[in-house]
């Protein structure tokens, strides 16, 4: 597992960040203060306080690098 923090501070980003994981067969999870959601749903992040960072899990042993190259739009 590989964590990194990301920022959401916008609709278009959310929605181009979703439509950029679910590419991705491995599990995603966004962990803000003691909430845990699945990063591939839409409602799930828009339930989240998205003014502040947010720390993505990324549950792949193999192929993070692929998935870190996609992320760089959203990484701080």
């Amino acid at each position: 597992m590989k964590t990194i923090t990301i920022s959401l501070n916008s609709i278009d980003k959310v929605k181009s960040f979703v439509n950029d994981i679910t590419k991705f067969d491995y599990d995603f999870d966004l962990v803000s203060g003691r909430y845990v959601i699945d990063a591939k749903s839409i409602m799930g992040i828009f339930s989240l306080d998205l003014s502040k960072p947010i720390a993505l899990n990324i549950h792949a042993e193999e192929g993070v690098d692929e998935v870190l190259n996609v992320l760089k739009p959203y990484t701080i």
